[in-house]
């Protein structure tokens, strides 16, 4: 039976001939709230500010672009008939992977720049992707996007004790069916996933970038058990080998859940699943290699040094502040014969 609710209308308010997005909305509260946890935490090492406001500025747009190039590759049959629908983001299809690919490639080249490590950067930003994706996922849930296969009401209401207006909004007309929260399965993954590696970091074992490797392992291993739910995978024919292997690694959640349906005309192996899959593994390979080769002799409690300069993050903007005061005197006492060069 259809709820009596209405669904969340996808457009939350119009400027004129501007019409904005509940999608895009949610986007820039996830990356605001991202920025404000890294500003926070990286006060503590003698980073400013406007250091990770720039890296959201290049972030954003080389993840927004990336996420789109990524989700429209792997459906090229249909945008290249639809060409028009390319850059519609705000009807959502905006890969994550692909988000944090763009992401990656810009932070690194601008802490490069800057003269910092980047696993020391990305260890500080990990908190601040997982707060982005837990609440960028509920622009997935405005648009009816990305939930799982079919389920009843009585398992959304009785069984997970959802709210009605988020039952209301699992209902797809389309098909008359309630279907899986899966964007809220997966806001709650990474919740957890911010409290272990707040509990994380401040261990004293820790070394640089193995915060980032574990919001990478975390983030995956949760994204393939629930990418299995979905109905809307993104996709590709593999051999028969890998797809009987993402089955069989699967196959633990069928003791609950019933897997989300696969056309089979459109493809046997989840792209997110294998992606997910050979992530934990680099990662677990990384940390373990990195370790016995010493390239991560830094502790994350340890301060983060300027390779340019040498000094301490922060260090340089005291050392100019200094500079500024001691030129500021010798310009006030024409008596000083020690003026700063």
């Amino acid at each position: 039976m259809t709820p009596i609710s209405l669904l969340i209308d996808p457009i939350a308010f119009n400027l004129g001939p501007i019409t904005v997005h509940w999608y895009g909305i949610i986007l820039g509260l996830g990356a605001l709230a991202g920025l404000l946890l890294a500003i926070r935490e990286g006060k503590r090492f003698g980073l400013s500010s406007d250091f990770f406001m720039d890296i959201l500025l290049l972030g954003v747009p080389s993840a927004i672009i990336a996420a789109r190039a990524y989700f429209v590759l792997f459906k090229w049959d249909y945008y290249r008939e639809n060409p028009g629908e390319i850059f519609a983001i705000w009807n959502g299809g905006i890969a994550i992977y692909g988000a944090l690919i763009g992401a990656v490639i810009s932070a690194m080249i601008y802490c490069r720049a800057k003269g910092y490590s980047f696993w020391r950067i990305a260890d500080i930003c990990a908190p601040s992707l997982l707060i982005g994706q837990i609440i960028g996922r509920w622009g997935n849930f405005v648009n009816q996007e990305a939930y799982g296969g079919p389920v009843t009401k009585r398992f959304l209401t009785g069984e997970l004790h959802l709210p009605d207006w988020i039952v209301n909004q699992m209902y797809v007309e389309k098909d008359g069916l309630f279907h899986h929260p899966t964007f809220l399965y997966e806001s709650l993954w990474n919740v957890l996933g911010i409290a272990l590696i707040f509990v994380l970091r401040r261990r004293p074992w820790v070394r640089s970038g193995e915060v980032f490797f574990t919001y990478l392992i975390w983030y995956s291993i949760g994204r393939f058990f629930i990418e299995g739910l979905r109905t809307d995978s993104l996709a590709f024919n593999g051999p028969s080998w890998l797809a009987s292997l993402m089955d069989a690694l699967w196959s633990p959640m069928t003791a609950v859940f019933q897997a989300g349906f696969l056309d089979p005309n459109y493809g046997d192996v989840r792209s997110s699943q294998l992606i997910a899959v050979l992530t934990v593994l680099a990662c677990v390979i990384l940390i373990a290699v990195r370790r016995r080769a010493g390239w991560s002799s830094e502790r994350y409690s340890d301060p983060i040094l300027n390779r340019k300069t040498g000094l301490p993050a922060g260090a340089e903007s005291d050392t100019a502040t200094a500079a500024a005061a001691k030129r500021k005197e010798n310009q006030d006492d024409p008596q000083n014969q020690n003026p700063t060069v």
